[in-house]
């Protein structure tokens, strides 16, 4: 961040302008491309994952031990919160540099509501919904653009959020 002391923060970092200039007119200009994301999921024992993105270094999965995990990260079901999250923060800032608003903070608290009482299958398999049934998503921003223009950011954001999406809808799901 710039301009940061300890717990302030004058001005978030922007991102690169020119460059979301230039996203936005490809996508204008090539509205069908879809691009095909990737991800490799290795067992490494017990219930921890190795997930190998890119070139990046492993993002770990795991469960907490009240799940028989051994608390070494996030399990699945809060890898999919903090994908929200981060998608919707990348969204609301996107935007924000789009209309010249400056952030001053942006913070993401969600929770959701999962009954794990199946456990993976192996529990009870009374019928009842799997998965998150209910999310709540509360954003936190700070911006030199007053509330209700603050509102629309972040609803505009919601909007066009791909994980947002993603969970809002059925997706198909092939697996082999």
């Amino acid at each position: 961040m710039a301009n940061c002391a300890i717990n302030s923060c004058t001005r978030l970092d922007p991102i690169d302008k020119a460059g979301l200039e230039a996203l936005i007119k490809a996508g204008k200009e090539n509205p069908d491309v879809i691009k095909t994301l990737k991800c490799r999921t290795v067992a490494e024992g017990k219930f921890r994952h190795a997930n190998y993105i890119r070139n990046l270094p492993a993002y770990i999965v795991d469960e907490p031990p009240t799940l028989l995990g051994e608390d070494t990260a996030p399990n699945p079901s809060e890898a999919v919160l903090a994908a929200l999250g981060s998608c919707i923060a990348v969204g609301i800032h996107a935007n924000a540099i789009a209309q010249n608003i400056v952030i001053t903070k942006l913070e993401v608290e969600l929770e959701g509501d999962l009954n794990i009482t199946a456990v993976w299958g192996t529990g009870d398999l009374s019928e009842k919904p799997l998965g998150f049934t209910d999310v709540r998503v509360n954003v936190i921003l700070e911006s030199n653009a007053d509330k209700a223009k603050q509102d629309a950011l972040i609803a505009h954001a919601l909007k066009y959020s791909p994980v947002a999406n993603t969970l809002l809808r059925n997706v198909n799901l092939e697996v082999k």
